[in-house]
């Protein structure tokens, strides 16, 4: 069973392919909360055609999270903590920068864009409770996968979403040039629709990383996330964060197994 998850404010959320747990701190003890995941109509055939399927699972993924909020109760999500907010809307900004008003060549200015547009985020993770929150998911899916100690295992994963980054900027760079190259660089719709070419594309790439983690190319695509998480997203959890992270995978375990399952 593949696992994948996120850090939440003082928790961890995990999910497998039709559940979600997540295992949230608060002042009164560990609250762990977990339930099925929403199916999105037309999953079947989505699941058969390259790129969709690549929306279509991420589609999935993200509509647990208003799930995992009301049954929690309360604000946990990261997007939630008004400094990621900020950095949220710095990235916004200083990206569309980059792309409209600096001069210079088409091909620098969104490869420069990919770049500022992630350095908000990535400073404030840096050292922060929230990566040691994702170090601990790391570490607890990799425990699980190669029944090892969590303590044992590295916090840097080779599924984490950070590896999404230089496939992304690959289909994110080419297809907004071709944007350009079209002159409908200003359509919203086309803006629109090519955007979500890319994020297919991408999680199609992503996926086939996934199998073939020897192959050169994908250790070669997976080292600027893997830098990544080792230097900004994710640090070494405590001994407690650990243990959220733990209550959150021995529920999606009893979710999954015959007397679990709902």
């Amino acid at each position: 069973m593949n696992l994948g998850g996120m850090a939440l404010r003082d928790g961890v959320l995990l999910q497998s392919e039709r559940f979600w747990a997540a295992a949230v701190r608060r002042p009164d003890g560990v609250h762990v909360s977990s339930g099925e995941k929403a199916r999105i109509p037309g999953r079947r055939v989505a699941l058969r055609l390259p790129v969709l399927r690549g929306l279509l699972r991420l589609g999935e993924s993200l509509a647990v999270l208003p799930a995992v909020r009301r049954a929690i109760g309360g604000p946990v999500l990261p997007q939630e903590e008004p400094r990621m907010l900020v950095a949220t809307v710095a990235s916004a900004a200083g990206t569309y920068v980059v792309r409209h008003r600096l001069p210079g060549s088409p091909l620098l200015r969104e490869v420069a864009a990919m770049g500022v547009s992630l350095a908000p985020v990535l400073l404030l993770l840096r050292d922060s409770r929230l990566s040691r929150y994702h170090g601990a998911e790391h570490k607890t899916i990799a425990a699980y996968e190669r029944d090892i100690d969590p303590a044992e295992a590295l916090k840097e994963h080779a599924r984490c979403g950070s590896n999404l980054i230089a496939p992304m900027m690959i289909t994110t760079v080419a297809t907004n040039m071709l944007l350009r190259a079209a002159g409908k660089e200003n359509r919203p719709l086309a803006t629109f629709v090519v955007g979500l070419v890319s994020i297919g594309v991408a999680v199609e790439l992503f996926s086939w990383m996934g199998r073939h983690e020897a192959h050169p190319l994908a250790r070669a695509l997976r080292r600027p996330g893997i830098q990544m998480q080792r230097l900004f997203t994710t640090g070494e959890p405590t001994g407690e964060q650990l243990d959220v992270a733990d209550l959150a995978l021995k529920e999606i375990l009893r979710l999954e197994s015959p007397a679990g399952a709902v």
